[in-house]
């Protein structure tokens, strides 16, 4: 029988919650002050940056001064130039921050490709920055922009919004409640199949540009690419791997994160992938990659393996989850955390569940109330609160979930991971996509 949550035991002390967790944040001395506005501008306004942008807003210490898309179709500047009509507008990011004297941060919603460019350049200028995930489209610019964020002393915010909901709050606070006991091993997965191409050749041939869409604005800094009707722009850029990380760049930040929270992982050591050969140009459609990590005060062991799953309809093997019951039906997204008391099933989005049943005497076990992602990151800005996704939690992370890309490229072959030299240390032709090149003349400016 499973141990849900009871709302009767509601914690609202926010004492508690914020006693459970804790993580060591950046610095937040470069602040404006706490009666004044602060002044946002979106580069990304269409699909996720819509409720991205709208998010932050919502605040009403917000000031949205600046707006940013490459396509001015309603359905991505048009709709936010309506909603903010005293924002300037712009087509290019870059002239965004040239004329960027009024404005304190920086939201980045764009595809995952363009991410560091764009944050790096906005903290190179002093900005706060909120990015959405995957951080980063390569293992080097999440270290670069957790770098950047430290040098400038900025307030930084990656949008795995998931964290501040109050299933994965109150499943970090079970684990770091010694509920489970120490942990063993950690399974997740995604079984869900995108809609995004996977595992398809390049499309040949090109079209012809829609007149809202500035197409060379939009590779920004990847390889030039004839413009396909549907193939890239607006969504399926995440199949592609100039552009987007696949299934694991798109789910792992969101689904691993209560894992990280909750036994305050860091770097892995090593890592093998079992995935299909991986085409030249789009990301495959199935992988699992099985990490080791160092053990910390919440594991049993000096390491913690935390293997991850995505395929249309995957499932981790019933065997390895402990004391989960072998007719409990799994979700189709979401973790497990096997310890020594215990299992907890953490679904995507969801609250969790505990088996066997006896982990609390009282039987009803506390649950953690959610904040506002969005306004967490806008209030701490103005110096009231911190981040708890800020780059120094986020990028550790999104190094992880882009080493398992890097895993997908050698399968079956031990990935050994030194990452403090941000090295792969036994095998250099994966080294080699640790970073990447860049369009001439596009090249982003490093700390």
């Amino acid at each position: 029988m499973p141990h849900t949550a009871n709302r009767r035991s509601f914690i609202q002390a926010a004492s508690l919650a914020g006693a459970a967790l804790s993580l060591p944040a950046a610095q937040y001395s470069r602040v404006y002050g706490a009666n004044e506005k602060l002044r946002i501008a979106s580069v990304g306004t269409g699909g996720k940056g819509w409720s991205d942008l709208n998010g932050v807003a919502a605040s009403p210490e917000v000031q949205v001064v600046g707006l940013c898309n490459i396509d001015s179709s309603r359905a991505h500047l048009g709709q936010a130039a309506e909603k903010y009509p005293n924002a300037r507008q712009y087509a290019d990011w870059r002239k965004l921050l040239d004329a960027s004297k009024d404005i304190d941060g920086v939201l980045v919603s764009t595809p995952d490709f363009m991410h560091a460019p764009i944050s790096m350049a906005a903290m190179h200028l002093g900005k706060h920055v909120f990015c959405q995930k995957p951080l980063s489209h390569s293992v080097h610019e999440a270290r670069q922009m957790q770098l950047a964020a430290q040098k400038y002393d900025l307030v930084t915010q990656m949008c795995n919004q998931i964290q501040s909901h109050s299933a994965y709050r109150t499943a970090v606070h079970w684990v770091h409640s010694g509920l489970l006991g120490k942990v063993k091993e950690v399974h997740s997965w995604q079984g869900g199949q995108p809609s995004w191409p996977r595992n398809i050749p390049a499309p040949q041939g090109s079209d012809p540009v829609p007149t809202t869409v500035d197409w060379e604005l939009w590779q920004g800094v990847a390889p030039d690419r004839h413009y396909k009707t549907g193939m890239y722009h607006p969504f399926n850029w995440r199949g592609w791997q100039d552009y987007g990380t696949g299934q694991l760049g798109d789910f792992a930040c969101h689904i691993l994160d209560p894992v990280f929270k909750s036994l305050k992982l860091g770097s892995p050591t090593r890592l093998t992938v079992q995935a299909p050969a991986l085409l030249p140009e789009s990301w495959t459609d199935r992988s699992t990659v099985r990490y080791e990590f160092p053990g910390t005060e919440y594991t049993l062991n000096r390491s913690i393996p935390v293997t991850w799953y995505d395929a249309a309809g995957v499932l981790p093997p019933r065997e390895r989850l402990g004391s989960v019951p072998t007719d409990y039906k799994l979700p189709g997204a979401g973790s497990v955390i096997v310890g020594e008391k215990g299992s907890m099933v953490i679904p995507h989005v969801a609250m969790p569940t505990l088996f066997p049943v006896d982990q609390s005497p009282a039987g009803e076990l506390p649950v953690i109330e959610g904040v506002d992602h969005y306004t967490q990151w806008a209030d701490a800005c103005r110096g009231v609160g911190q981040t708890t996704s800020h780059f120094d939690y986020a990028g550790p992370l999104t190094e992880a979930v882009l080493l398992g890309t890097i895993g997908i490229r050698f399968p079956d072959q031990e990935l050994q991971w030194n990452a403090k030299k941000l090295e792969i240390t036994n095998l250099p032709a994966a080294q080699e996509w640790i970073s990447k090149s860049y369009r001439n003349g596009w090249e982003p400016a490093w700390v």
